[in-house]
């Protein structure tokens, strides 16, 4: 805010000013969450480590052994009449 209590003029030096200021001071809590987000990821992190190369084989792998079975389930699918 400007002498007087009101705001700069739109447009004009310390309006930019004014508005950069306000960009730097924002976003404590957005900072904060990813923050806590990126912890997932890094290599302090609990667990297994696989690579996304290795889950997307296994999982093509799983939805191939999947269809095959439904394959050789409509194939071997034999009748008994009592």
């Amino acid at each position: 805010m400007a002498l007087g209590g009101t705001a700069p003029p739109r447009g004009s030096v310390a309006a930019a000013a004014a508005n950069l200021r306000r960009r730097r001071t924002g976003g404590g809590p957005a900072g904060g969450a990813s923050n806590t987000m990126l912890q997932f990821y890094t290599d302090d992190a609990p667990g297994l480590k696989i690579s996304p190369n290795v889950v997307l084989v296994m999982s093509i792998g799983f939805i191939a052994f999947v269809a095959i079975l439904h394959v050789m389930g409509k194939l071997y699918f034999v009748r008994r009449e009592a």
